[in-house]
C-alpha cells in the first residue's frame, strides 16, 4: 500500500460513515423487530422446556449461517468480488455464475445431511437433553423444519454481499426484520389457533428463509450481474474464493463456536439455562448489531478497495475511524448494559410464562455479557482489516487462542456459577480475542493509533463513568423491578 492519500481519506471515511449510518438504521430497526419478537417468545414460552427446545433448534441452522454465509463466506467473496468488478461485467458475471451454482449445489447437500441427520445435531448441540427423551424428540422434529432455513439464508447472504459490494446497503440490513415478522405471525397463528408455539415458530423460520431470499432476489437481478448458475472448481475466481474459505471460516468461528460451546454446557445444567442466556445474550447483541456489525459491514468492502489500490494511509485513517465510533458507541452501551441489566429485562421478558426467577437469571448472566461487550464490539471492527488483504491465516490463529481461552474458562467457571461462568467465560474471551487483533493490526502495518483515538477513548470512558454514577444513584433495587406485575 502507498502512502500518498491522505486526501483520499477523508472521503473515503465520509462515505463510510453515510453507509454505516444507513446499515445501523436498519439494523436498528432489525433490533426492535426482534425486541418485540422475543417479548412474544417470552410470553407464550417463558424460559420452559419448549423453549429450550426451540431455541436449541433455532440455533442450529443460525450456527451454521453465521459460521459460513455472513462470516466465513463474506469475507472470502466480497474481496475477491471487488477485484472481478475492476475487471468489467462479463467476467463479473461469470464470476457470480459460478459461486452462485458451486454455493448452491453445496447447501443442497448440507441441508439434506442436516434434515436425516436431525437428532445427531442435536446432541451435539445440546449434548443434555439425552436425559428428557421428550425434550430430544422435540428439538429433533423442530430441527428437521428448522434446518433447510440455512440454505435459503445462505443463498440470501450471497445476494446481500453482492449488493453491499455495489453499495446498496439498505435492503439487506433490512431482511432480518422479515425473520421477526414472520415469526412474530407464527405465534400469533399459534394464539389463535391452539397450534403447537414452538412448532408454529420452527414453520415460521423456514418461511421466513423464502421470504428474506424472494426479497434480495429481484434486486441483484436489477444490478445486471446475475446469470444463470453454473458448477466449476476450474474457474479462477472460484479457487481463489475457496482457497481463502478455509482460513476464513476457522478465523469467523470464535464467536459462534464460543456459543455452541455455551448451549452444550447450558443444555447440562437447570431447565432454563438456555434460555436465560438466550435473553441476556439478545440483549448483548444491540451494542455489538448496531455498532460493530454495521460497521463491519461497510468497513469490509471499503478497506478490500483501499487494499487493492495500495492506499495505505487511506486504509488506516478508515480503521481508525471504526474504531473511534466502535469506542465512542459501544463503551456507554457496555456501562448501561450491566447497570441496567435488571429493569431492561424485567422490562422486555418479565410477563406471561416468564417468572420473577427467571428474569433474574437471565440478568445475572447480561450483567457478565456486558464485561465483554467493548472488545467483542471492537474485534468486529478489527478483523475486517486482515480479510481486506486477503489474509486469513493471522487472524485465524487469533480466532483459535480465544476459542482456547473460552473453554478453558468455560469448563472451569460453570461448575461453580452455572450459566453465568459461562457468560463470563466468553467476555473474557473476547478481551483476548481483542488484544491479540489490537497487536496484530499493528505489527502488519495495517494501523497505526493516533492521538485523536486516544481522545476519543478518555471522552467516552469519562462520559460512561458519569452515566453510570448517575444511573447507579436513581435506579431502583432489583426487587422493584421482579416485584412488578406482568
Amino acid at each position: 500500500m502507498s502512502t500518498d492519500s491522505n486526501a483520499r481519506a477523508v472521503p473515503e471515511t465520509v462515505s463510510v460513515t453515510a453507509q454505516g449510518a444507513v446499515v445501523s438504521g436498519m439494523t436498528l430497526l432489525s433490533r426492535i423487530s426482534g425486541f418485540a419478537r422475543d417479548l412474544l417468545l417470552s410470553h407464550f414460552l417463558g424460559a420452559s422446556a419448549a423453549a429450550d427446545a426451540f431455541l436449541v433448534a433455532f440455533r442450529i441452522p443460525n450456527f451454521f449461517r453465521r459460521l459460513f454465509a455472513e462470516g466465513a463466506f463474506s469475507q472470502a467473496f466480497v474481496p475477491v468480488l471487488a477485484r472481478y468488478r475492476a475487471l468489467g461485467l462479463t467476467e463479473l458475471k461469470g464470476f457470480v455464475a459460478v459461486i452462485g451454482g458451486n454455493l448452491g449445489l453445496a447447501l443442497m447437500l448440507v441441508v439434506i445431511l442436516g434434515v436425516l441427520c436431525a437428532e445427531g445435531l442435536t446432541l451435539v448441540f445440546a449434548p443434555g437433553f439425552w436425559r428428557e427423551p421428550a425434550q430430544l424428540d422435540l428439538t429433533a422434529e423442530l430441527v428437521r423444519v428448522t434446518f433447510p432455513y440455512l440454505g435459503f439464508i445462505s443463498l440470501t447472504a450471497f445476494a446481500a454481499a453482492i449488493l453491499n459490494a455495489h453499495g446498496r446497503y439498505a435492503a439487506p440490513a433490512f431482511t432480518p426484520v422479515l425473520l421477526n415478522l414472520c415469526l412474530m405471525l407464527a405465534m400469533t397463528f399459534a394464539a389463535h389457533t391452539g397450534a403447537g408455539m414452538a412448532p408454529a415458530l420452527a414453520w415460521g423460520v423456514l418461511a421466513a428463509g423464502v421470504v428474506q431470499l424472494a426479497f434480495l432476489a429481484p434486486q441483484v437481478a436489477r444490478l445486471g450481474v446475475a446469470a444463470a448458475p453454473r458448477l466449476s472448481v476450474r474457474h479462477e475466481g472460484a479457487r481463489e474464493v475457496g482457497r481463502l474459505l478455509v482460513p476464513a471460516l476457522l478465523a469467523s468461528s470464535a464467536g459462534q463456536l464460543n456459543a455452541l460451546i455455551d448451549t452444550i454446557l447450558a443444555s447440562m445444567l437447570l431447565t432454563g439455562s438456555i434460555a436465560w442466556l438466550y435473553y441476556a445474550d439478545r440483549l448483548l447483541e444491540l451494542p455489538i448489531g448496531l455498532v460493530a456489525v454495521a460497521l463491519g459491514t461497510v468497513l469490509l468492502p471499503s478497506l478490500s478497495k483501499l487494499a487493492g489500490q495500495d492506499q495505505r494511509a487511506a486504509f488506516s485513517r478508515t480503521l481508525d475511524w471504526g474504531l473511534r465510533m466502535g469506542i465512542l458507541l459501544g463503551l456507554p452501551a457496555s456501562m448501561a448494559l450491566a447497570l441496567l441489566a435488571e429493569p431492561l429485562i424485567a422490562t422486555i421478558f418479565l410477563h406471561g410464562e416468564m417468572t420473577a426467577i427467571d428474569a433474574a437469571m437471565a440478568s445475572l448472566a447480561l450483567r457478565a455479557f456486558a464485561c465483554g461487550a467493548l472488545p467483542l464490539v471492537l474485534v468486529k471492527i478489527l478483523a475486517p482489516a486482515f480479510f481486506a488483504d486477503k489474509d486469513t491465516r493471522t487472524p485465524l490463529k487469533f480466532a483459535l487462542t480465544a476459542i482456547s481461552v473460552n473453554v478453558a474458562l468455560n469448563l472451569s467457571l460453570f461448575w461453580w456459577f452455572g450459566h453465568v461462568g459461562l457468560a463470563l467465560a466468553t467476555a473474557a474471551a473476547g478481551w483476548v480475542h481483542f488484544w491479540l487483533l489490537w497487536r496484530g493490526v499493528h505489527a502488519a502495518g495495517y494501523y497505526h493509533a493516533t492521538p485523536a483515538l486516544a481522545r476519543t477513548g478518555a471522552r467516552a470512558l469519562g462520559a460512561s463513568v458519569l452515566m453510570g454514577a448517575v444511573l447507579a444513584a436513581l435506579s431502583p433495587s432489583a426487587e422493584f423491578w421482579f416485584a412488578v406485575p406482568a
